[in-house]
């Protein structure tokens, strides 16, 4: 299976929530990424499966 994002990627929880940085891709099971982001100054940390996550869209400038 492709992998579907790579390490250094910003995703996002396809049910919203912050932005997460993509730390590498679970080497136990290829279909789940470790992703970190801050909460205030607490760093934290997490594993969730691909179909949860999606790339995340700089927000459109208006000119």
């Amino acid at each position: 299976m492709a992998q579907k994002f790579k390490a250094g990627d910003i995703v996002l929880l396809k049910s919203g929530g912050p932005a997460m940085t993509v730390s590498r891709e679970n080497s136990s099971n290829s279909n789940r990424y470790d992703c970190v982001w801050f909460k205030g100054a607490s760093r934290e940390a997490s594993t969730f499966d691909s179909e949860t996550l999606k790339l995340y869209e700089a927000p459109k400038k208006n000119d």
